[in-house]
């Protein structure tokens, strides 16, 4: 096996530097900030494409699914895949290179493109930025199998996912809420334009590192068996009927990423912006619970799927976070959450204030959990699948549980989009300067809404959809068999496989 000893203990453990892992989790990092620029997408559309708001949530629901159609054949060339630059190397860096062209494309050349061809191009150029998208984030899945097969490193690639992911998210959106605000809003080109230059940015120097990071694991003796294999479409058919561990982590993760993908900018704009009074507090609010958050995620991570293994890690972090989902509910329909904006729109701190970091501080300690653990999870399904058919396919596990997540959650822009147009939102969204006043004073964009109907609504999109995944997850997890006790056993014998491969060839 070369040069490959230094990396490989007994029983065919082999594990990496702490910093190759958490800098290769910057690969998901990197991938999510062009997720977190697409989130506003329905702004771009609606004001610079031209196309109604329900439209613009179709658009997102089809680029979602043509992204997930396409990752099983993105997977197979990743199976395939087996250079001098590695297997996933290579498509770490031309996705990224895809979506830098094709965002810039879409975000700064559409505008120029006659009226009545611009919808069609954006969509064109829309569905080569997903194939770049699922070039980059099959590796984050991929990979996890290469880079460290011990249990209890496996499970901090979620610390550090859930640490950056946390502080991206959170940074970025005061970034973004600023942004717009300076701009006047998420209708004017110049928040565009700044947005996207913050995200490419940022997305390419984490790839670099990312790619540095898992240099030395991608190579063939890290591979499944450690031997070159023929993978054809039968195998595929094969994994995907008996695989049971994969089945159920479809179901458990797909059932998040549907609620999760709800929670869309819009609906933090109606709860702060309309209800509580101010958007800007809102952002005030994601400044103060990141370094906390990002936190106790975390520690969550580390302390519990360490040592309870990902299975039972999953399931505590899935009843957490319903109990603070339910907790959310009942803040905003019993507390006032006007209290905690003051005269002149900026935070004040109170009981409802405090409630809220609170809890959200607590959500991101579960959520780091039952969320990011599902990628070391998918890397557990592919060795449980070399053990049981010797063949090494961690492209198929990666974007077959893509596929069923991605055709899954891509009806959520499409069902926030229906829920708003349905009490008003037709023609046009809220956004950072809109007020509950415009339409009790029947500002003439705004007329027609039902105002009652908003809070209840808002509530079921940010936090009952979460309630609903995570009852699921619950419910999978019953027959998913990979236990910490079974993965230690499939270590072994995937290690005897080696050793007897390794035997034959010096034979």
């Amino acid at each position: 096996m070369g040069n490959s000893s230094k990396y490989v203990g007994e029983n065919g453990i082999h594990r990496v530097p702490l910093w190759r892992i958490g800098g290769f989790a910057l690969n998901n990092t990197a991938t999510n900030f062009y997720m977190f620029l697409m989130m506003y997408v329905a702004y771009y559309l609606t004001g610079f494409v031209g196309v109604a708001v329900v439209a613009a949530s179709s658009f997102s629901m089809v680029m979602r699914i043509w992204d997930g159609v396409t990752d099983p054949f993105i997977g197979y060339l990743v199976d395939k895949t087996n250079g001098k630059f590695g297997k996933n190397r290579p498509f770490m860096v031309i996705g990224q290179l895809i979506l830098f062209v094709t965002s810039y494309i879409m975000f700064h050349v559409s505008p120029m493109i006659p009226e009545a061809g611009r919808y069609a191009f954006f969509i064109v150029i829309a569905a080569i930025y997903y194939v770049g998208y699922t070039f980059q984030c099959v590796v984050t899945k991929s990979a996890q199998t290469c880079l460290t097969n011990d249990p209890k490193q496996r499970p901090l690639f979620s610390m550090f996912d859930a640490g950056y992911n946390t502080i991206m998210f959170a940074v970025m959106t005061v970034v973004a809420t600023r942004v717009a605000t300076a701009n006047g809003g998420f209708y004017e080109q110049a928040t565009w334009n700044t947005l996207w230059l913050i995200v490419a940015s940022f997305s390419m120097i984490f790839t670099i590192i990312a790619v540095i990071s898992i240099a030395p694991k991608d190579r063939s003796e890290f591979f499944g068996t450690g031997k070159a294999q023929k993978i054809g479409y039968k195998d595929y058919w094969n994994t995907i009927k008996g695989n049971r561990a994969i089945q159920m982590l479809i179901v458990s993760a797909s059932s998040d990423k549907l609620a999760a993908s709800m929670k869309t900018s819009t609906i933090y704009i109606v709860l702060f912006g309309l209800i509580a009074g101010s958007y800007a507090v809102y952002g005030t609010m994601t400044s103060i619970v990141t370094i906390p958050s990002t936190i106790i995620a975390m520690v969550f991570v580390a302390v519990f799927a360490t040592k309870m293994g990902q299975r039972k890690a999953m399931i505590f972090g899935s009843i957490g976070g319903i109990i603070i989902n339910v907790l959310f509910i009942l803040l905003w329909v019993c507390g006032n959450p006007a209290s905690m904006v003051n005269a002149e729109g900026d935070m004040k701190f109170g009981i409802f204030a405090i409630t809220y970091i609170i809890l959200t501080i607590l959500l991101a300690g579960f959520a780091g959990v039952s969320g990011n653990i599902v990628i070391p999870m998918t890397a557990d399904c592919a060795d449980y699948e070399v053990y049981r058919t010797g063949k090494y396919v961690p492209g198929l596990m990666g974007t077959l549980f893509s596929l069923v997540d991605k055709l899954i959650s891509a009806f959520a822009p499409l069902i926030t989009g229906v829920m708003l147009a349905a009490i008003g939102f037709k023609e046009t969204l809220p956004d950072a300067t809109t007020t509950m006043a415009m339409m009790n004073d029947g500002v003439s964009k705004y007329q027609g809404i039902n105002v009652g109907a908003i809070l209840p609504v808002a509530l079921f999109l940010a936090y009952g959809t979460v309630i609903i995944g995570l009852v699921l997850n619950l419910i999978a997890l019953k027959f998913y068999p990979l236990t910490k006790e079974y993965m230690a056993e499939i270590q072994d014998e995937i290690a005897r496989i080696k050793e007897k491969a390794s035997m034959t060839e010096e034979a």
